[in-house]
């Protein structure tokens, strides 16, 4: 048993400053992401999607990011898996990025809403055919018996679909979450993090500091 309360990291690597924010949270975010891509980090762009059931009763996942600007931060996804399920029923999800190479996190929380179907078809039909099968393929989050009753679903779709376009399920799309909050978090010294959080305001944001 490995001993857990021996595991740590000093943080030295950068500070945040109020200073050193863009105006809006999404250059800010976009100003980390591209450093996060020039640092050769594995899927910069994975983050935990976090959902709750109507009666407070949550769950986590990590899916990929796949677009953002001032509007929000979007994923695809089956609607009719967990999380979909529950975001129909409580839209509110936080999402987290973790770079620990750069000593950074990115939380957010918002509301999500499905895009538009043409955006959700525009992207369905950049992905490899094998992902457009698959889709089709899995009824996300419920039971299956074994693996092979899985592939054997994939082998009868590709033998259906042969020589013929994977249209897009219509359980299948993306969501766009709009984000209320969005904290950046760099490690420092001692555990004094800076954790600096724009805050959805009238005309705006607000930026304030939490103590770590």
């Amino acid at each position: 048993m490995p001993d857990l309360q021996s595991l740590r990291k000093e943080y030295t690597r950068a500070g945040l400053r109020e200073a050193d924010l863009a105006a809006e949270p999404a250059e800010q975010f976009r100003r980390w992401f591209d450093e996060a891509l020039g640092a050769g980090l594995h899927e910069p762009n994975a983050m935990t999607v976090a959902t709750a059931s109507p009666d407070g009763r949550p769950s986590a996942r990590v899916v990929l990011l796949k677009g953002f600007d001032e509007r929000g931060f979007v994923f695809y996804t089956n609607y009719e898996g967990r999380k979909g399920r529950e975001l129909a029923e409580n839209p509110h999800c936080a999402l987290v990025f973790y770079w620990g190479e750069l000593e950074r996190q990115v939380r957010i929380e918002g509301r999500a809403s499905r895009v538009p179907g043409e955006e959700s078809d525009a992207y369905y039909g950049s992905r490899p055919r094998g992902s457009r099968l698959g889709a089709w393929a899995s009824a996300q989050s419920r039971e299956i018996e074994s693996r092979e009753a899985l592939e054997e679903r994939l082998g009868s779709l590709k033998r259906e679909h042969e020589d013929r376009e994977v249209p897009r399920p219509p359980f299948w799309g993306g969501y766009r979450v709009e984000p209320e909050v969005v904290e950046f978090w760099q490690g420092r010294e001692n555990r004094l993090h800076d954790r600096l959080v724009y805050r959805s305001a009238p005309g705006g944001w607000e930026v304030v500091r939490l103590q770590p």
